[in-house]
C-alpha cells in the first residue's frame, strides 16, 4: 500500500530528535518543510521533502498511490498522550460539585471519594464493560489526532482487578487503530483494608504484584503514586526499585499537591519520567535535568482542581525535557481533548505552540520509551500522521478549545478523514 500525502502548507517534522528528548531551546525548532509531502509505504515513512521533490522521485508511482491533500494544512505527527488512566469504571461528576463548593482533592478522597470510589466501581465492572467503555474512549481519542495513548492501571488495588484493568488495556491494544501502552500503577492509593497498615500492602505490591505483571507480560512501565497521605519517598522508592529489578521502567507521580521529594527521587533512580510536578522544588527540577529524567505535565489537571499549574518554563530553561498530556480520569481530568490541553500548556504554563507540538509528539514518545519508532516523521519510522485544518501551526493555539483535526493516518493507513471515523 502506498500513500502519498502532498503539498502541506507546514510539514512540521520534528527531524533529528529520535535518539533523545528535546530541551531547551531545541524545544521550539520544529523543523518545518513549506509546501512538504510524505511518502508513505505500508506503515512506514518512506521519503519526506518537498512536493516537488517527492512528486519527481516517485512520478511512476503515482498512479497506483492514494494521496491526502493536505493543502493549505498543518501535517504534523500523530500526538502522544503519555499519561492517562484510560480503564476504569463509574463516574465522578458529584465530586466536581463539591470541589465547588469548598472540598480539597485530599478531603473527598479521605472521605472514601476519589480514587476509593473508582476503585470500587472498577472492581465491580465486568471486563466486557470496561473494554466497551475504553474502546469508545479510544474513539474520541483518535478524533482529536491521538495515535498513542499511555493506559495505566490503579483502580483496583487488589490483584484479581489490577489484572483486569491491564487484560482490558491489552485487549484494546488489539481492537484499536490507536496503540495503548500499559502502565502497571497498583501504589495507585492505600485501599481501604490496608488503611492502617499501609507497609502490608507495600509489600503485597513488592512481593505478589509487581512479579506476575511480568511474568505475564501486561506492563512495560511501574507508577507509584508518591504524595503526603499515599506513598512515601521511601516506600515509592522501594516499589520502584524492585519494579526496576524486574525489568519494568520506573514512573512517578511526584509534588503533585505538596512539595514531598518526588523529583529528587525520579532523578535518584533514573525514572523514564516524573509526572505531575506542580510543587516541585528547584532542586528537585535541576536533579532531573541532570539525569535526563521527563516532566510529563497535567495543565488539565491543575485547571480542573483550580490548583497552580507546574512550572513548566522554570523546567525548560533548567534543561528539563517536557512532554505534556491530558491525565484522563474520573476524577481530576475527565478530558480526551489533547488540543485543549494543549492550549492550557501555553496559556497557563507559558509554553510556546512550537514547545507544546514537541511536548504531545517526540517527548511524549520519548516518555514511552518509543522515540525511535513514533513523535516525529523521519524515513524509516512508523507512518503515524495527523493533518490539521490551519494553515500554520500558530492558529492551534490561537483558535482555542476547538477540535482542528481533519485527518488523522495511523501504520500508514487512513482513519479519519474530515473528521470522521472510516
Amino acid at each position: 500500500m502506498r500513500l502519498f500525502i502532498r503539498n502541506a502548507n507546514e510539514l512540521i517534522t520534528l527531524k533529528g530528535s529520535s535518539k533523545a528528548p528535546l530541551t531547551k531551546m531545541e524545544m521550539g525548532k520544529l523543523e518545518i518543510i513549506k509546501n512538504g509531502s510524505v511518502w508513505i509505504e505500508n506503515d512506514r515513512i518512506v521519503k519526506v521533502g518537498t512536493d516537488e521533490e517527492l512528486a519527481d522521485i516517485y512520478q511512476n508511482e503515482l498512479p497506483e498511490a492514494k494521496i491526502v491533500d493536505a493543502s493549505g494544512k498543518v501535517v504534523i505527527p500523530g500526538l502522544v498522550d503519555c499519561h492517562t488512566h484510560l480503564v476504569f469504571g463509574g463516574s465522578r461528576e458529584n465530586e466536581f460539585n463539591m470541589r465547588l463548593n469548598g472540598a480539597t482533592y485530599m478531603e473527598i478522597m479521605e472521605s472514601g471519594g476519589g480514587i476509593h470510589s473508582t476503585t470500587r466501581s472498577t472492581r465491580e465492572a465486568s471486563f466486557e464493560e470496561l473494554v466497551d467503555k475504553s474502546m469508545k474512549h479510544l474513539d474520541s481519542f483518535l478524533k482529536h489526532g491521538v495515535t498513542t495513548v499511555e493506559a495505566k492501571s490503579g483502580y483496583g488495588l487488589d490483584w484479581k482487578t489490577e489484572e483486569k484493568q491491564l487484560l482490558v488495556a491489552k485487549a484494546i491494544n488489539e481492537n484499536h487503530k490507536v496503540d495503548v501502552v500499559s502502565t502497571f500503577m497498583g501504589a495507585h492509593a492505600i485501599p481501604g483494608e490496608y488503611k492502617r497498615d499501609s507497609e502490608k500492602y507495600v509489600d503485597l505490591v513488592i512481593n505478589e504484584m509487581l512479579p506476575k505483571v511480568v511474568e505475564k507480560n501486561l506492563a512495560e512501565f511501574n507508577d507509584v503514586f508518591c504524595e503526603k497521605g499515599v506513598f512515601t519517598p521511601e516506600q515509592s522508592k522501594r516499589i520502584l526499585q524492585a519494579g526496576k529489578e524486574l525489568g519494568l521502567l520506573p514512573k512517578i507521580h511526584a509534588d503533585e499537591i505538596e512539595p514531598y521529594e518526588g523529583a529528587e527521587l525520579a532523578a535518584e533512580l533514573g525514572a523514564i519520567s516524573a509526572e505531575h510536578l506542580l510543587v516541585a522544588s528547584d532542586k528537585g527540577i535541576q536533579r532531573m535535568a541532570e539525569q535526563g529524567v521527563i516532566a510529563v505535565l497535567l495543565p488539565g489537571t491543575a485547571f480542573f482542581l483550580m490548583a497552580e499549574s507546574a512550572r513548566a518554563r522554570r523546567m525548560i530553561d533548567s534543561g528539563v525535557p517536557v512532554a505534556i498530556s491530558t491525565d484522563f480520569n474520573p476524577g481530576s481530568s475527565p478530558t480526551i481533548s489533547l488540543p485543549f490541553i494543549m492550549n492550557l500548556a501555553c496559556m497557563k504554563m507559558g509554553m510556546t505552540p512550537a514547545e507544546v507540538i514537541t511536548a504531545v509528539t517526540i517527548n511524549a514518545a520519548h516518555a514511552l520509551n518509543r522515540g525511535n519508532e513514533i513523535g516525529s516523521i523521519e524515513e524509516k519510522k512508523r507512518a503515524d500522521l495527523v493533518v490539521l485544518d490551519v494553515p500554520n501551526y500558530l492558529q492551534l493555539q490561537y483558535f482555542y478549545g476547538m477540535n482542528h483535526t481533519h485527518t488523522v493516518i495511523k501504520n500508514g493507513e487512513v482513519v479519519l478523514e474530515n473528521g470522521v471515523l472510516l
